[in-house]
């Protein structure tokens, strides 16, 4: 079985100016990391002109395709028919992607393929993190 899966995804990136620009984008389901999801950006697509990834979590992203969520640098939220808004918020300021909802739900119908919702817990190797952990602090 796959243990990472990666969807690429064209975003819609929302700018203050009246259109919506299109970048592509890459998410991102880790089994070693079960709670999360990770989403990237190309350079070309980033103010800083380097690779960005935000990180959030797998039920943040499937409950905000239903439901405005999310409270701190990660918020998502339906927008109309067939779209999903997230919002990432950064001290340079924030910034707003639209994804075809459906995109989202066949990358977080792949993920639950790899690891269960509600079974993430199973899939933690909690031994090997605080030996790493451990082994930092020496």
């Amino acid at each position: 079985m796959t243990l990472v899966i990666e969807q690429a995804v064209q975003a819609r990136l929302v700018a203050s100016a009246p259109r919506l620009e299109t970048v592509p984008a890459t998410l991102r389901y880790d089994r070693a990391d079960p709670f999360a999801v990770r989403m990237a950006f190309p350079p070309p697509a980033t103010l800083e002109g380097t690779e960005v990834t935000w990180e959030f979590s797998r039920e943040l992203l499937a409950t905000g395709m239903t439901e405005p969520v999310g409270v701190g640098d990660v918020r998502v939220r339906p927008f109309g028919y067939g779209r999903t808004v997230l919002e990432f918020h950064a001290p340079e300021g924030t910034a707003m992607v639209h994804l075809r909802t459906s995109e989202l739900r066949r990358f977080l119908e792949r993920s639950q393929d790899v690891v269960p919702a509600g079974h993430e817990h199973l899939y933690l190797d909690l031994d090997h993190d605080l030996t790493e952990l451990l082994r930092d602090a020496c």
